[in-house]
């Protein structure tokens, strides 16, 4: 019976071949689907690695600062495996609601489904709600911090415009994210954004060995609570990319082939997070505080530039990535969904960007805004929400027995799962949405308080002061001593 079930779910997402079965294809038509069609279990792995550790490579050194190097490590080892466990969970629910929606005869070859549906599907309209609000909220602002990081980092290159200008300047840039279809048609952006994450987690690396420690510098973390838990939460965030496990899972030929790879995915990130963030915190210390920037304390040279450059690239794929979800979102509110002109969706997508837009340049808080993200939004959105709906679709014997994916026994099957479940909702409640949104918010307020909203260039150096214009030959000398003020009685 259990192989049946999974026979049953082999073909999903199995579009693209059902699309093209039987028709020959030109060399045009390979070119195409080489660079264009992805949805094998190497595409899905790419998409996921490529995804979680986009702008994050550059605040990790500013956490590990707020954390000190033993927490910071412990922390990212811990959220790693957390974050495996929950997109693990994310794709079982997503088979689940797959296979029983196929058995009623539902066809998806021109709807994209979503963790909402799948949420929908299983609890309710409730569940449906609530995990669309929490969604949506998170990728919005995942976006917003993806064109944040864009000024961010441009400006290590070229401050002749202020960080504001840039964001306007990304922001039209990124809207052209609209034409892409689907995460289908991420195969190539996904490779070349690991590429160049690999490249700039390896430059931070090496460079600041090679730098190697500023002078009298000091590793005083952790020092205040506050920043202890700023930190833990933004690690948090690092590891929360998995709010598009389902669209991810919905363009593989075989979304059954996921189980693994978010942790296969995580596995290697974490050769990519764990050398850079502490080589970078080992050189500067406590000047990162300061700098959440980690471009913003190696010196320039042609390498920074480089990985600069590379990282935009990355991350205006990262912006698809984040908006990508949401475009679904806005099209089926629209009745656009099932359009298949890209040019009239595409158009329709446009104002999703705008609010996006708008809030970048509100809140410009490089860093600051991943961990209040991280606390208030991805701690419900891809941990507490997913192992309760994971407990609650299965609360029932014959739920448990009719399951399409039963629980793996190394962990204890059903009990284990379950006990499993019960702590990640009881550790990121308290420590990730408590503690960390009271840091978190604590920190974001003090940032407003300090650099003010709509600042035009956040932790910007101020400006040099210009050279004094020299004096010609006629003009009178100025004065040995300041004038005296005299007060007059009135």
């Amino acid at each position: 019976m259990a192989s049946e079930k999974v026979v049953e779910t082999v073909i999903v997402g199995n579009y693209v071949e059902m699309e093209t079965e039987g028709k020959p294809k030109d060399f045009k038509t390979k070119i195409s689907q080489f660079f264009w069609h992805g949805g094998s279990a190497y595409d899905a792995w790419f998409s996921c690695a490529s995804n979680q550790v986009a702008q994050v490579l550059l605040t990790l050194p500013y956490s590990f600062s707020q954390l000190g190097m033993l927490s910071g490590i412990l922390f990212q080892l811990f959220y790693g495996l957390l974050g495996s466990w929950t997109a693990y969970l994310i794709s079982v629910l997503y088979v689940e609601y797959r296979t029983r929606k196929e058995r009623e005869k539902a066809d998806f070859r021109n709807h994209v489904i979503q963790w909402f549906e799948v949420l929908d599907g299983l609890l309710g309209k409730h569940w449906r709600n609530v995990g669309l609000a929490f969604n949506c909220t998170f990728l919005l602002f995942g976006s917003v911090i993806q064109l944040i990081a864009c000024a961010s980092n441009i400006y290590y290159i070229n401050d002749n415009l202020d960080k504001r200008t840039w964001t306007y300047i990304f922001g039209a840039c990124c809207a052209t994210t609209v034409f892409i279809p689907s995460f289908h048609n991420y195969r190539i952006w996904s490779f070349l954004g690991l590429v160049m994450t690999t490249y700039t987690a390896w430059y931070l690396t090496i460079a600041s060995l090679l730098h190697g420690q500023v002078e009298g510098v000091k590793h005083s973390g952790p020092a205040k609570l506050v920043l202890y838990f700023t930190g833990a939460t933004n690690i948090l965030y690092t590891f929360g990319g998995h709010a598009v496990t389902v669209e991810i899972m919905h363009a593989m030929w075989k979304p059954q082939k996921f189980k693994a790879i978010y942790l296969l995915a995580t596995l290697y990130v974490l050769t990519l997070t764990l050398p850079s963030a502490s080589a970078v915190y080992w050189a500067f210390g406590d000047m990162l505080l300061n700098h959440s920037n980690a471009f913003a304390l190696l010196p320039r040279s042609p390498f920074r530039d480089m990985a600069v450059v590379l990282m935009l690239i990355h991350q205006f794929i990262t912006f698809g990535f984040a908006c990508t979800p949401l475009y679904f979102v806005w099209e089926k509110a629209i009745g656009m969904h099932e359009c298949k002109s890209m040019c009239k969706r595409a158009a329709a997508r446009l104002p999703v960007v705008i609010p996006i837009w708008f809030l970048a340049i509100i809140f410009p808080f490089f860093g600051p805004i991943n961990s209040a993200v991280g606390s208030l939004l991805v701690s419900f959105t891809v941990y507490i929400i997913p192992s309760l709906a994971y407990i609650f679709t299965f609360r029932s014997a014959a739920a448990r027995e009719n399951a399409v994916e039963q629980p793996p026994k190394f962990v204890g099957r059903w009990a284990g799962t379950y006990t499993i479940n019960v702590f990640v909702v009881g550790w990121v409640l308290v420590v990730g949405f408590g503690f960390g949104g009271w840091a978190s918010v604590t920190n974001f307020v003090h940032q407003i308080d300090t650099f003010g909203l709509f600042t035009k260039c956040y932790q910007c150096p101020p400006p040099s002061l210009p050279p004094p214009l020299l004096l010609n030959s006629t003009a009178a000398p100025p004065p040995l001593h300041p004038p005296h003020h005299h007060l007059h009685s009135p």
